[in-house]
């Protein structure tokens, strides 16, 4: 991977897991991070770069003002040279590496505090991937009513099948999963993720050393220019991306 793809991807998990947001993309090169009509963040996707545009109205620039010694001379200098206009500071900020993400992040959460509150997790039941089975619209162990699991396949349909009404089986989770036993998340297919968590002489991916950068079970996590509600973010990928969200 990439500086800049796990530039891309550091962003998503960054604004998934701090907020909850509909997601407008314009179809090209453009995503903007919304609550209601108004624009938190927008994102313009370049080959050999990512574009942020943050606008900081007259509370946050003096919130940034006061820290401002605290940022690089490369975001300072954007930061000034930026114009002001009636509705804030328009600043376009050029991001190519992990090092000025974190700066950007920093920005952002002047802009607007997180917002995500993580999922519950009295009930919670962990597949040996790291995912959330009780959240998951495949699960039978009875943590989900008929009305809600009708609801998650409407949102997981528009996320993963563009909106393409698909068949659901249900799973008891991999706790009493058997390798080489067809698995309805993975298509009918037995499941890959333990098949190389055994292979590899584990019982779960969570146990094998190189899990963190495997991933094995990663939702849907590209940066890209596309449309997506919030709720359907919360319910249809948060779940199935493991210990990424607070899950």
């Amino acid at each position: 991977m990439t500086e800049l793809e796990k530039v891309g991807r550091e962003t998503v998990v960054f604004m998934r897991g701090k907020y909850c947001l509909d997601e407008a993309g314009d179809g090209d090169n453009e995503l903007k991070f919304k609550q209601g009509k108004k624009t938190v963040l927008t994102i313009y996707i370049h080959e050999d770069k990512y574009t942020f545009l943050i606008i900081f109205g007259k509370v946050e620039r003096g919130m940034f003002e006061t820290v401002k010694d605290e940022f690089s001379q490369y975001i300072q200098s954007y930061y000034d040279s930026s114009k002001t206009y009636h509705d804030g500071k328009w600043m376009f900020i050029d991001v190519t590496t992990l090092e000025v993400l974190e700066e950007i992040k920093k920005l952002i959460m002047l802009k607007k505090k997180p917002n995500r509150k993580p999922f519950p997790k009295e009930s919670a039941v962990y597949a040996r991937c790291g995912m959330r089975c009780d959240l998951c619209v495949h699960y039978s162990g009875g943590t989900i009513s008929d009305e809600k699991r009708g609801e998650l396949k409407k949102r997981v349909d528009r996320i993963y099948y563009g909106g393409i009404e698909n068949s659901y089986d249900l799973c008891p989770g991999c706790s009493q999963q058997l390798v080489g036993k067809p698995h309805p998340c993975m298509g009918g297919d037995s499941c890959k993720q333990l098949k190389c968590a055994n292979e590899k002489g584990f019982l779960a991916c969570t146990d094998c050393p190189g899990y963190q950068s495997c991933r094995p079970v990663a939702g849907y996590e590209l940066l890209e220019s596309r449309s997506m509600l919030a709720d359907d973010v919360t319910w249809a990928i948060l779940p199935y991306v493991p210990y990424q969200y607070g899950n």
